[in-house]
Formats: C-alpha cells, sequence, structure tokens
C-alpha cells in the first residue's frame, strides 16, 4: 500500500509540490495514510478524516465532516450543492499552504476531535420522539445497507438542523410542520 501512496505523490502532476506540502502537514498530525478511492486517505483510528485531492484548476484538502467544523478562519468551501457533510480547502500554490501551515493543523485536530465526539448521536437524541422515529422507519424500509447509508447520509444535515424527514428546510413555506412544495412555484416565475 505504501508504495501506491509513494508513487501517487512521486507522480509528475501540476500539483505535486501541493500535494507534498500537505502530507507533510497532515502526516504531523498523527493520522495513518491509506489510498481510498484513487486518493490518499487519512484516518485516525480505523476513522475516516480527510482526502487529498488534485482538480484540472486546484488541489484541496476535503474534511469528510467539514460541515460541523468551527471554520474559524473561512476557509472551508462546500464544493457543490449537493455536497452535505464535506467541505474542501482549495490550493493553487506550495507557499500558500507553508504560509497557512499551523492553520490547517488545527482545522485537522479539531477534524479528529470531532470524529471521536460522537456529535451526531446528541444531535437525533434532541430530536421529538416522533421525528426520531420517522427517520427510523424510513431508514430501516431499506433492503440494502448501501440504500440504508444513502439515507442517512442525505439526512444527515436536518437531523443537525433538528428538522423532521419531512419538514421545511428552505424558509419559505410557512406551512409547517411538513413543506407543502409551494416555494417550488415561486422560482417557475
Amino acid at each position: 500500500m505504501q508504495e501506491k501512496i509513494n508513487a501517487f505523490f512521486e507522480k509528475g502532476s501540476a500539483w505535486q509540490e501541493c500535494m507534498q506540502a500537505l502530507r507533510k502537514i497532515v502526516l504531523q498530525c498523527g493520522l495513518d495514510e491509506t489510498m481510498k478511492w484513487g486518493v490518499p486517505c487519512y484516518m485516525h483510528e480505523g476513522k475516516n478524516i480527510l482526502l487529498l485531492h488534485g482538480f484540472k484548476q486546484y488541489c484541496a484538502i476535503n474534511f469528510f465532516k467539514g460541515a460541523l467544523l468551527s471554520d474559524k478562519e473561512q476557509l472551508l468551501i462546500q464544493q457543490t450543492e449537493n455536497v452535505q457533510a464535506g467541505r474542501q480547502i482549495r490550493f493553487t500554490e506550495a507557499r500558500t499552504i507553508k504560509k497557512q501551515a499551523a492553520i490547517l493543523e488545527v482545522y485537522i485536530k479539531e477534524a479528529i476531535a470531532l470524529e471521536h465526539s460522537n456529535v451526531k448521536h446528541p444531535a437525533f437524541k434532541a430530536l421529538t420522539p416522533g421525528r426520531q422515529r420517522g427517520y427510523l422507519l424510513h431508514f430501516s424500509e431499506a433492503k440494502q445497507s448501501a440504500t440504508i447509508t444513502k439515507r442517512i447520509l442525505a439526512a444527515q444535515s436536518k437531523i443537525l438542523m433538528g428538522k423532521g424527514l419531512h419538514d421545511c428546510t428552505c424558509g419559505l413555506s410557512k406551512r409547517m410542520p411538513q413543506c407543502d412544495g409551494s416555494h417550488k412555484l415561486l422560482s417557475i416565475k
């Protein structure tokens, strides 16, 4: 496995210097290095913390639960509107990475602490019993484990906001507790 990781960082990509600088910072934080999904994945005690990615316009450090980080420096970016929990910090120059090394270490250590803090559990317990039951029924209706995982990940942001499965989260619908879809008509005009 280590040979694959080393080969990834040694190949002549446009972001080679940036990726090596990020790797150095991440490893100093005590994370274990492996390859998942064709990119370096960094874990702590068997739990995924972050990925390093190279894209066409930038390279990035992707935090699996970045939406839950405090982001005091306002560096985290939601990659696309469909990404729920993951957030990334983008770079185009290695010198920027070196300047922000201390800040990145703080973000990484917070991500490690977050992974082991079981943040999701209190959020789910804070829901009303009816909302908890609604989610549990929705999750348990799925027959395949992949579908269950997909449903849990899709519901994560609503649970963290304290909303039920059918609650309106857009703020445009005044009909509670369920969103009746009337806000969708506003965008048709």
